[in-house]
């Protein structure tokens, strides 16, 4: 079987299992010799994360690099020994075949543009959101199903050895009945591109995003929403390009209802001070705590960048630390992790059905804001996000 008979059968094999799809190799013979075909489109700032990232997989090889600045695609092929560069999405999808499209652009973009790689038959990683808005994240979802796609959306804060940790505590009883959780994750706000400000951007779906996925992961799909957001600094710098107006959020509140008397708090802003400014490799402090009747756990660092977990129980009420594995998870490894799902056959534990719910939940909170009133949410997904707990 030659490489792009195999990831056409795994796709047809995936969409014949509905919600998540299971791409299955024909032999670990077979897997060992397979590589996914990867186009890369948005070579700014992140990409430099990505780039090595894809690079080192064994599963990946990078075929194309697209930017809509010349200068960044050309740069990025020549880094990273990328054969094709283009400044166009349609280009790019007219030229050298691929498989993977991996979406890296402003967050805007990424609806319109992962539509268009779905109906030119690519499977799709996508940074945070995947669409614009619930309904037309779920009318990409249904798209990729028909096509017998796959697509998924960042963060992938479930796949870290800290949040296990965290699930199996929950589940297994360590905290006793659950009362409330928060998280937190803010900075002063980035000076590079205006689209982080512009509408559809904000600090939400730009940094709360990561805490409201861990926390629905840990807890459930929210069922209820109320939130305050508010622009703290309505004119921000953009370096090289002067003064912007802000249209967005760039500080929020929100609290979810869990069910089962569980509530949780988000806050997100670009408006944090932090002495480790970005630094997330200097971030000791904790920034997710779970409380419950018979203990509490903390999560030391950044959901996306975790050192380990701080527990405290009734039986054990000294701090201990625990789940301390540093760099096993890395924040951008999203897109090799979909593209040895597509070769092995293996099951990630992030689903696009937990990008939408946390989606909606973004949604909810604007307009919680805008009408001054609790939203009920539609979506959910699939939990518990480890299986062994109790729903």
């Amino acid at each position: 079987m030659n490489r792009r008979d195999f990831l056409k059968d795994s796709a047809v094999l995936g969409a014949a299992v509905s919600i998540a799809p299971h791409i299955v190799a024909s032999s670990d013979a077979d897997a060992a010799d397979q590589k996914v075909r990867v186009g890369v489109i948005g070579c700014g700032s992140v990409s430099r994360k990505y780039f090595p990232n894809l690079k080192a997989s064994p599963h990946v090889e990078i075929v194309s690099a697209c930017d809509i600045i010349e200068e960044r695609a050309k740069r990025a092929a020549e880094w990273y020994e990328i054969p094709n560069a283009y400044t166009h999405i349609d280009d790019m999808l007219a030229g050298a075949s691929f498989d993977l499209l991996v979406n890296l652009t402003d967050m805007q973009e990424h609806e319109r543009l992962n539509r268009q790689a779905l109906e030119a038959g690519k499977h799709v990683w996508t940074e945070k959101p995947m669409a614009n808005s619930l309904a037309a994240g779920q009318k990409l979802l249904t798209l990729a199903n028909e096509k017998q796609l796959r697509l998924w959306g960042a963060p992938t804060v479930v796949e870290s050895p800290q949040f296990a940790f965290m699930a199996e505590a929950i589940t297994s009883g360590k905290l006793g009945a659950l009362a409330s959780a928060h998280g937190s994750y803010g900075h002063l706000g980035p000076n590079w591109a205006e689209f982080f400000y512009a509408s559809e951007g904000g600090s939400l779906p730009d940094l709360g995003v990561y805490n409201l996925t861990f926390l629905t992961g840990l807890l459930g799909p929210a069922r209820a929403v109320t939130a305050m957001t508010s622009i703290v600094t309505p004119v921000r710098e953009i370096h090289g390009k002067g003064s912007y107006q802000v249209a967005e959020e760039d500080n929020a509140v929100v609290l979810m209802d869990h069910g089962n008397g569980v509530i949780s708090q988000v806050d997100s802003s670009f408006n944090y001070f932090s002495p480790h400014e970005h630094q997330y490799d200097r971030q000791m402090n904790h920034t997710v705590t779970i409380t419950g009747r018979n203990g509490v756990m903390k999560l030391v660092g950044y959901d996306w960048a975790p050192h380990g977990v701080d527990l405290a129980t009734t039986e054990e009420p000294s701090y201990k630390r625990f789940a301390d594995a540093r760099h096993t998870y890395v924040w951008e490894g999203g897109a090799v992790l979909l593209a040895e799902c597509l070769v092995t056959g293996k099951e990630p534990l992030l689903t696009p059905e937990h990008a939408l719910h946390v989606l909606e939940i973004i949604q909810a909170a604007r307009q919680s804001q805008a009408e001054g009133r609790r939203i009920q949410l539609e979506s959910t997904f699939k939990w518990p996000v480890i299986d062994g707990g109790s729903q």
